[in-house]
């Protein structure tokens, strides 16, 4: 393995793919954030938190310009720490995954893990706009979050490894993996937060921010996958 341009391409997959991601999040997510907060400042209008002046709009709207312009270097952050272990996956299961082409090599691996690490914990803990939710149970819910995604990631590469030592039966490993989540499903707590705004912002949120991350995870597969064709890190130098 070639260690320095593995690292290039991996970790400028994933910069590229995040980029990608934090795009759409500005184009896509954000008229659903801004709907969100929006509703909020009504509330803390109402509740004399906040007085709505001039200048609480202008701080308000500086505000969120620095969010927006940081989509991207978040887009960008998440990117390479996430690509740096799809590449990591990538190099050790690369001949193990269906296909000739390294591009479909990479795209069957970026479904795998898009559903380990994102859409399994999503349907236990679906994606809400930030101002739905406590302030005292962040921790909490950041925590959870977490320990769920490491539960689905750890629990199928146990399985992966259980699949590739079973001659026989290969689908139980299958079952497994799916039974073990079941019961995670049921052991670990729910969202402690009620939902309090609109139902059709939080779910509108939620699906967008879903396809975005989809297509984080596809960018980031095409990505790999042609740069991989093009450099070949794993090549073997000719005598």
């Amino acid at each position: 393995m070639k260690t320095i341009s593995f690292l290039v391409i991996v970790i400028s997959a994933g910069i590229l793919a995040g980029i990608v991601h934090g795009m759409l999040n500005i184009i896509l997510v954000e008229p659903y954030l801004d709907n969100a907060i929006g509703i909020e400042n009504q509330r803390l209008f109402a509740e004399g938190q906040a007085k709505d002046t001039p200048q609480f709009w202008q701080q308000f709207t500086d505000y969120r310009i620095w969010q927006k312009q940081g989509s991207i270097v978040a887009g960008a952050m998440l990117g390479a720490s996430t690509g740096a272990l799809f590449g990591l996956v990538f190099a050790y299961s690369r001949k193990s995954l269906p296909s000739d082409n390294d591009i479909k090599k990479a795209l069957i691996l970026a479904s795998i893990m898009w559903a380990v690490l994102y859409f399994i914990p999503f349907l236990k803990y679906p994606a809400n706009p930030p101002t739905v939710g406590e302030p005292d149970t962040i921790a909490f819910r950041a925590s959870t979050y977490a320990l769920f995604v490491a539960l689905s990631g750890f629990g199928a590469v146990g399985f992966a490894f259980l699949y590739k030592k079973m001659k026989n039966r290969k689908f139980l490993a299958f079952v497994g993996y799916a039974g073990f989540m079941g019961i995670m499903f049921v052991i670990m707590p729910p969202n402690p937060d009620p939902i309090g705004t609109s139902m059709d912002l939080v779910n509108g949120f939620r699906i967008i921010s879903a396809a975005t991350m989809t297509a984080y995870w596809i960018a980031n597969g095409v990505i790999l996958g042609w740069m991989w064709k093009r450099v070949k890190p794993d090549a073997v130098p000719a005598a």
